[in-house]
């Protein structure tokens, strides 16, 4: 028998994160839930993956905080015997021009997006299994430029760069480590703040006419985690086609 794999999801109780972690279990793999803040919505997240036969355990940690990051990691080697997947979902948005941005805002949103990112890369690199895979999140805004999306960009223009050089620093493990860069996608994070006339038309952008869903997300992810193999150092756009 096939030993089960282990997927840690950060921002896992939420959005995307959310269905990355279900997408997961029902592909087989064993899901630790990593959330911030409030515990509700991760245990009903480790709920429906366990009514649905799956396994899967909550963990709380703040992605910027390594000493929490290490525990989270040690939770799901007691409990599943290792880690496989990794899953950087947890991320902060703060929209602002340039011209009027606060720097604390700066400094919050690039704890979580940037120095989070490292602190999760650096827990995975030392940690996954070998044959294992690493998923970072990014924005396709890095190449749509929206206006008031700067500081935004620039924490996830970071990640890309981290996660194009982690995936040559583990060569000859067997380990992918890829970046998904999702579109306007229908979340709390996205739709906060936003008009419906300025939701309509961030819809009707792709060709394919519709905001994403966190299925859509969480379809290449669970690809990227399981059969995609070859797929390595990338950053993968998951926006419907918009240029």
């Amino acid at each position: 028998m096939t030993e089960q794999r282990v997927a840690v999801v950060t921002g896992g109780s939420r959005g995307i994160g959310r269905a990355v972690a279900t997408t997961l279990s029902a592909r087989g793999q064993a899901v630790v839930v990593g959330y911030a803040g409030s515990q509700q919505p991760a245990t009903e997240v480790v709920g429906e993956i366990t009514a649905a036969g799956g396994r899967a355990v909550a963990v709380q940690a703040d992605v910027a905080d390594e000493r929490a990051v290490a525990a989270m990691f040690d939770r799901a080697q007691e409990e599943f015997g290792g880690v496989d997947v990794v899953v950087n979902a947890a991320g902060r948005m703060h929209l602002s021009t340039i011209a009027d941005l606060d720097l604390d805002d700066l400094d919050a949103l690039h704890r979580t997006n940037v120095r989070g990112t490292f602190v999760v890369a650096r827990e995975a690199a030392r940690r996954v299994r070998d044959g294992g895979a690493v998923v970072t999140f990014s924005t396709s805004v890095v190449g749509l430029q929206f206006p008031t999306y700067g500081p935004y960009v620039a924490s996830k223009s970071a990640v890309e760069g981290v996660t194009m050089i982690l995936a040559r620093e583990l060569r000859g493990r067997d380990v992918t480590v890829n970046a998904v860069a999702p579109g306007p996608t229908a979340t709390d994070l996205f739709l906060d703040g936003k008009d419906e006339e300025t939701v309509e038309r961030l819809a009707q952008q792709p060709p394919l006419e519709r905001l994403g869903e966190p299925a859509d997300i969480a379809e290449v992810v669970a690809f990227l985690a399981g059969p995609g193999r070859w797929v390595n150092g990338q950053v993968v756009r998951v926006n419907g086609g918009i240029v």
